[in-house]
Formats: C-alpha cells, sequence, structure tokens
C-alpha cells in the first residue's frame, strides 16, 4: 500500500518532534550540574534553593515578557489559562524548587539516576491527557523503571531499613511535578505555539515568584561560578529549554518523545564530571543502564493512539 501524504506527513512531523525534544533534553541535563554550582553544599553553601527556583522564574519571565511583545502574541483563550496554571504548577514552581533544595544535600550523578524515572512519568500523564492507551508491556517497563530508581535511591540513603533519603523524596516529587507540567504543555502547545506555552507559565506564576525571589535574595557576596549556574537555569532551563521540548511533544507525541527523555541521565552524569569534579561509580553506573533500558524496552511497546498525530493546529498555514 502505498503511503498517503498524510501518513508522510505524519512521520516527518514525529522524527522533527524527536530531534527538537532531543535538543530541548540536552539543555535540561545541565540542570542538575549548574543548579550544584549554584546551591553549592551541606559544607559550603552558596545561594539558597528557594531564591535559585524563584529567581530563575523571574528572570525567565522578564525574558518572556520581552519576547511576547516582540512577537507580538495575542492573550491565551480563556479555556486555556487552567493548563496554562498546571504548567506553571509543575514547571516553574514545582520542580525547580524541590531540585533546588535536594541539590544542596545530593550529588549531580546521584540525581541523575533518579532522573531516569521521568520519562516514564511523563509518558504516563500524556497517555492520561491525550487518551492513549499504551499496552501492558509498557506498563510493566514503566514498573520497573520506577522500582529501579527507588531501589537506587534507597541503596544509597545510608539508613538501615526501608528509608528514602529527604533529598531522593524531593527529587521524586520534583519529577511528578515535571510529568504534570510537561504534560499539559505538550497538550497546549497543540493549539498555541510552544514558545508561548512556557512563556504565558512564567508571567503566570510572577505573583508568586517575584516576592519570594526578593525576600529571598542572598545576603552575602557569591562567587561568579553560582551566578553562571543561576544564570545557565535560568535563561536555558527555565525558558529556551521549552521552546524546543514543547514543540517536539507537540508534533511528536508526547508518550513517544518523552522517551528521548533516556538520554537524560547519563548526559547530566557526563556533564557533572568536568564541572564539578564528581565521580562516576559501578553501582550509579549500572542502575542508571538499567533504567534507561526498562526506558528502551517501554518505548517500543505499542501504544494505541485514538487520533494520528497531526501538525499542532497554530502551524498550520490557510492557502493564499
Amino acid at each position: 500500500m502505498t503511503p498517503t501524504n498524510h501518513d508522510t506527513t505524519g512521520t516527518r512531523a514525529q522524527r522533527r518532534g524527536m530531534w527538537l525534544g532531543f535538543v530541548g533534553v540536552a539543555i535540561f541535563a545541565l540542570t542538575q550540574p549548574f543548579t550544584r554550582l549554584a546551591v553549592g553544599t551541606t559544607d559550603a553553601p552558596l545561594m539558597s534553593g528557594l531564591f535559585v527556583a524563584m529567581g530563575r522564574a523571574v528572570a525567565a519571565a522578564a525574558l518572556s515578557a520581552a519576547w511576547l511583545l516582540w512577537a507580538r502574541a495575542p492573550w491565551p483563550h480563556r479555556q486555556h489559562w487552567p493548563a496554562l496554571a498546571m504548567t506553571a504548577f509543575g514547571v516553574v514552581l514545582g520542580f525547580p524548587l524541590l531540585t533546588s533544595i535536594a541539590m544542596r544535600q545530593v550529588q549531580a550523578v546521584h540525581a541523575s539516576v533518579i532522573v531516569g524515572v521521568l520519562p516514564l512519568a511523563t509518558a504516563t500523564v500524556g497517555a492520561l491527557l491525550h487518551r492513549q492507551r499504551p499496552s501492558l508491556g509498557f506498563w510493566a517497563c514503566a514498573v520497573a523503571g520506577s522500582a529501579l530508581v527507588v531501589a537506587f535511591a534507597l541503596l544509597h540513603s545510608g539508613q538501615a531499613g526501608l528509608h528514602l533519603h529527604p533529598a531522593d523524596q524531593l527529587l521524586l516529587g520534583a519529577m511528578a511535578c515535571a510529568a504534570v507540567g510537561y504534560g499539559y504543555g505538550a497538550r497546549l502547545s497543540q493549539h498555541i505555539p510552544a514558545e508561548q506555552v512556557i512563556c504565558w507559565a512564567l508571567l503566570l506564576a510572577l505573583p508568586v515568584t517575584l516576592p519570594l525571589a526578593l525576600w529571598s535574595w542572598p545576603a552575602q557576596p557569591l562567587p561568579s561560578s553560582a551566578w553562571g549556574g543561576f544564570a545557565y537555569v535560568a535563561v536555558f532551563s527555565m525558558w529556551l529549554g521549552f521552546f524546543a521540548w514543547y514543540r517536539g511533544l507537540a508534533l511528536g507525541g508526547t508518550v513517544r518523545v518523552s522517551q528521548v527523555q533516556l538520554a537524560q541521565p547519563f548526559l547530566s552524569m557526563l556533564f557533572a564530571v568536568p564541572l564539578l569534579g564528581e565521580s562516576l561509580d559501578f553501582t550509579t553506573v549500572a542502575f542508571g543502564l538499567a533504567v534507561v533500558a526498562t526506558v528502551f524496552i517501554g518505548k517500543r511497546m505499542p501504544v494505541n493512539t485514538p487520533h494520528p498525530i497531526s501538525t499542532p493546529e497554530h502551524t498550520k498555514r490557510s492557502p493564499t
């Protein structure tokens, strides 16, 4: 059977979505190492986690306001504001705050393994929001990947019995927040440009982020490395990365493109070594590989989609 133009267009959109998703993941992979640079360690604390989370959102909101004015972007429709609020809750407030607090207590390499559960969490939220029906094999991989992440956290908690380190609890909560923010942001990107999704979400959260950023402003002078780490997470992790990420999710489908995140733990680990002088041990690499394996297998499991993936509405152009 000869493929139709719709099939060809859908395949091209999925391929482009995967590449855009990878660009976003590569940008996000540096978030943990640069956040560690900004907050410091328990022995040598720098910025507070609250300031890093709220401050980066305020800086990105300022960039967003300038970009929206330059682009002459219209106000979102009323029906889009609830989804924008969920996006803001997940990726502007919840994920940055929880990770910034946790990163002072654990190394970036350790946190990278916990991030390994994010692809499956994002796919789960995407399946629910887009009414897709992943197969039983997909869910089995999701459970296996989550179990590996929890086992790794328990093994490295340093406590007797089944007790997660508080930082690991924060990181797991951050993964849940990110998955919600990614899912709602991807759905919105089917209706409004991906760039506008993160910009409006940042501006919507500004009444919360601005007062908290001012209240938690560092009282002491800080090294340039801390401000460099803060600048990266503000401009790239909190803003530009979402331009590519939400567009990729919209074009390729949340469930499928979310699996590109399988590369994120290893990229974060590799970046952490030269940036922070951290080391990789066998256990961390082994668990990281195992988590990636479950995600890779899950990616190959069938996902029943009620409607084929089409080009997002805002990218369609009427004939002239």
